[in-house]
């Protein structure tokens, strides 16, 4: 049976809780609760585990806030015995538009300090990633205090609504490869 990392980014706290910032929490949570599971917290992040079919996927919700989400990757990949190849980062995007989904196999960190860090602690910016578009709506200079806000209650609307297809994009990806993922799922 293929093994998976899944791994969203977020920063841990009920302060960052549905924060733009922590997406790819709230697409991990979304698919545990969509598969019955629950998280539990072990070294480096709360984890829970599901299968989709033949594949047996590891949820990682990263423990290390943003800027260490590294240290965490690379314990669970160890820990799991799971090819780089095999891992997925769900990520929130600020230069894509809110619910906006891209997948890529690789690229660089677009000034993400959760992705600057894994590739850093990896030695690799060839990892396979699903995008989560934010948005990008404030003035100059206010990037952090935007990534760290609340969607207002139409954009959370359809996060609810883009999160069900993000959920859909990581099962393809686990079963049919990044390349059937992006074909099916980019530009939907």
């Amino acid at each position: 049976m293929a093994k998976f990392l899944i791994v969203g980014l977020g920063n841990p706290g009920s302060e960052y809780q549905g924060t733009r910032h922590n997406i790819g929490f709230r697409v991990l949570d979304a698919l545990a609760k969509a598969s019955n599971i629950s998280f539990e917290d072990r070294r480096y992040g709360f984890v829970a585990h599901c299968r989709v079919k033949n594949a047996d996927l590891t949820l990682l919700k990263p423990t290390t806030f943003m800027n260490l989400s590294g240290n965490a990757v690379r314990y669970w990949l160890q820990e799991e015995k799971i090819p780089l190849e095999n891992m997925l980062v769900v990520v929130d995007d600020l230069s894509l538009p809110v619910g906006a989904i891209r997948m890529k196999p690789n690229g660089s960190s677009a000034g993400h300090n959760g992705l600057k860090h894994i590739a850093q602690i990896l030695g690799t910016e060839k990892f396979n990633r699903l995008k989560f578009g934010i948005g990008n709506d404030y003035p100059r200079g206010a990037q952090s205090d935007f990534v760290l806000s609340t969607f207002p209650p139409e954009e959370d609307n359809l996060c609810n609504e883009r999160t069900s297809v993000a959920i859909e994009a990581i099962k393809a990806f686990a079963l049919s490869g990044i390349d059937f993922a992006m074909c099916h799922y980019n530009n939907k």
